[in-house]
């Protein structure tokens, strides 16, 4: 594979270290479906150290046209013919706004995120930080997709760290045990004179029921002394076998801890069955989101899902933490899609475009997973068709919005309104209002097919 020097002033220097595959595209299917391949993004991509979604985005944000990357297969498709000459050019400007130091010129960056939302990027090189200019249209789609961040020197911290702490307690063990040995030896040399002057040695035995007559309290080193003039072993050895440092302290309170809790937890679980029950007397069972209460199953999972997704708006909740908060709840995801919409714009009719403009965020949220823009639009169609004539007058509106926040994509929108106007509710007025919409999106992809 031919191999080019990353950054246009560099294409003369023989001896430039940095260097990326040459771009190799293939034009793909015909008519209104044909697109442009570029088959070896992945390659260039890792070259320039750069997402390959970053990349393919960016020919679609430059070119006017639907980009796609599909992390799965590795494949990076732009709508339309596109020569490869100008394809390159494009990945040239790329590299000028989002690989290059802006001081040294050295593609060797990272891009770094800061808490106002800016991007930068730190040279590895040099040190110099540089601020992208966040009027460009990726910057959007990079502070949505933040790149991952390195976590190699975090774990060498992190192992050097536990090293420490594992040095420490081993010392901290081996002056315990030092303590231990030298008490031992002390306890040693007196059981050793108590022997020497002792007229007759007792059996352990004897000396244990004379400590109990004299003695009710007797302590265990009475016992031990005992045993020594018995002429048998001490037990002091059982105790030097015993862990007395601060790590195994711990870890025994954890677990006398975790045998107190468990028992904590059954009661409080065996005592929760009986009031949700049929034994409570005069009260009636709500119903559960989970849909397994008696009566009309969709409609209480409805209602419950709705209640849930009110409650946490209302608590002001941030929208980052919502799809979080949507993977706890019970349902399908069409079901819980369903309830968000209504959850955001209960009672809205007139006006629904311009609350979807204000709380698009919890909607873009939600819309994170492959699969879930079908879902979104069946919600909308839902959301409309319920007596909200109103509303569906701005679904068109509603739709652009979403489609220019990158929330909704044009094969999906195309694919659901041929499906409504063939299907079961074609006389739907939804699908009027759709119409004008695909219209447009349809003949400003054969516009740019054109130029």
């Amino acid at each position: 594979m031919a191999l080019l020097n990353i950054g246009a002033g560099n294409k003369d220097d023989a001896f430039y270290r940095y260097k990326m595959p040459k771009m190799i595209t293939k034009i793909e299917g015909r008519g209104n479906g044909i697109k442009t391949n570029i088959v070896n993004m992945v390659d260039i991509a890792k070259a320039l150290a750069r997402p390959a979604a970053y990349t393919t985005k960016y020919f679609g944000c430059e070119l006017g046209a639907q980009s796609k990357f599909d992390e799965k297969t590795g494949t990076s498709h732009v709508n339309g013919a596109h020569d490869t000459a100008k394809l390159a050019g494009l990945l040239e400007n790329f590299i000028k706004k989002f690989v290059q130091c802006y001081g040294c010129g050295n593609p060797e960056t990272e891009i770094i995120i800061t808490k106002s939302q800016m991007i930068n990027l730190k040279c590895a090189a040099c040190g110099f930080v540089s601020e992208v200019d966040m009027r460009d249209k990726l910057t959007t789609f990079i502070l949505k997709n933040p790149p991952e961040t390195k976590k190699g020197s975090k774990d060498k911290k992190a192992m050097r760290r536990a090293e420490k702490e594992r040095l420490k307690e081993g010392e901290a063990a081996d002056e315990e045990l030092k303590k231990l040995k030298k008490e031992a030896a002390k306890k040693k040399g007196s059981a050793g004179s108590l022997k020497d002057t002792a007229p007759k040695a007792p059996s352990k035995k004897k000396s244990h029921h004379s400590d109990e007559d004299h003695s009710p309290s007797g302590s265990q080193e009475d016992d031990n002394e005992g045993a020594v003039a018995a002429g048998g072993e001490s037990d002091d050895d059982v105790e030097w076998q015993t862990d007395t440092s601060a790590a195994a302290a711990q870890q025994r309170i954890q677990e006398q801890l975790n045998a107190v809790t468990a028992s904590m937890v059954m009661l409080s679980a065996n005592e929760d069955k009986p009031k949700s029950g049929k034994n409570s007397p005069g009260r009636e069972d709500k119903p559960k989101v989970n849909g397994q209460a008696n009566g009309n199953k969709s409609a209480d999972v409805h209602v419950e899902l709705v209640d849930a997704i009110k409650d946490y708006i209302s608590q002001g909740s941030p929208a980052d933490k919502l799809k979080s908060f949507l993977e706890s709840l019970t349902g399908t995801a069409q079901e819980i899609t369903d309830a968000l919409l209504e959850a955001l714009f209960d009672g809205v009719g007139k006006g629904f475009s311009k609350e979807v403009v204000k709380k698009k965020n919890y909607i873009a949220a939600a819309v994170q997973e492959d699969g879930s823009q079908p879902t979104l639009l069946h919600a909308i169609e839902s959301f409309c068709g319920k007596a909200n004539p109103e509303a569906a007058k701005e679904v068109g509106l509603v739709l652009k919005e979403l489609y220019d926040n990158d929330m909704l994509e044009e094969e999906f929108i195309v694919e659901w309104y041929e499906k409504g106007v063939h299907g079961v509710n074609k006389s739907s007025p939804i699908w009027k209002n759709v119409k004008p919409f695909v219209d447009w999106l349809q003949s400003a992809e054969s516009e740019t097919e054109e130029e």
